[in-house]
Order: structure tokens, then C-alpha cells, then sequence
């Protein structure tokens, strides 16, 4: 079994489409292992983001990331990163395949409702981030 980091972000929250992305995720099979609701200090973005942190738009993200409530999940199931990263769709909702969470619901390039963990070692990393260590 595979676990993975999802965080609806504040444009999912505000838009009420909390139940619809996690009931995917649940018809997948995928189990939440844990959840919270929660709004992300400035500081635990920036070391989110931290990769990212030489780009034009790098505050552009933390101030999107941190303007308001966010959903984070701990997936776990079978292949559950690449499954997960699969039914969210491309980075850029433009550009994402109707049935994907940001196809279907997303219409910004960065503003695009959903993150998902992108390897086995970015999950890791990110569960203790926003779990700590007792996950």
C-alpha cells in the first residue's frame, strides 16, 4: 500500500467541492488515513513551495495557498500517488482532461483547486509536513 498527501485548496473549499473530490477518491478505493481543515501559515507555504521559490509567481502561490481554509488528506491505497496525481489532471486546469478534478471544476493556471504528492518521497516529506510524525 501507497500513501499520498492531498490538499484541497482554498478555491475548492470556498467553492464547496470538498464531498464531490472526496467521494472519487473514495469510488477509487483509495482510504483517508487522516484529514483536516486547517488554513496554512505563510511560513509552512514557503517551505511547501520552497522549490518553486525562484519563479515570477512564487508569491502569487503562497498568497493563493494561504488566503484561506484548506482540506488535507492522507490517501493511502494501491499506486495510490500515481492514481491520485491521474484523477487530479494536469497542473494547469486549462489544459486538463474533462473527468479529471481540475477538468471538470478547475478554470485558472495556478488557481487549480487540488495538490497531490508526486513521488513516494515528496509524499513522505509532505505527510510529516502537515502530520507530523505519529502518521
Amino acid at each position: 500500500m501507497e500513501r499520498t498527501l492531498v490538499i484541497l485548496k482554498p478555491d475548492a473549499v470556498e467553492r464547496k467541492l470538498i464531498g464531490e473530490i472526496i467521494t472519487r477518491f473514495e469510488k477509487r478505493n483509495l482510504e483517508i488515513i487522516n484529514m483536516k481543515m486547517t488554513k496554512i501559515s505563510r511560513e509552512k507555504a514557503e517551505e511547501h513551495y520552497s522549490h518553486i521559490s525562484g519563479m515570477p509567481f512564487f508569491n502569487d502561490m503562497i498568497d493563493y495557498i494561504t488566503m484561506g481554509e484548506v482540506v488535507i488528506m492522507m490517501l493511502e491505497g494501491e499506486n495510490a500517488i500515481n492514481m491520485v496525481r491521474n484523477m487530479i489532471g494536469k497542473t494547469s486546469s486549462i489544459e486538463s482532461s474533462p473527468g479529471t478534478v481540475r477538468g471538470d471544476f478547475g478554470y485558472h493556471r495556478f488557481m487549480n483547486l487540488i495538490h497531490a504528492s508526486d513521488s513516494v518521497e515528496s509524499a513522505e516529506k509532505e505527510i510529516i509536513r502537515f502530520f507530523g510524525q505519529e502518521t
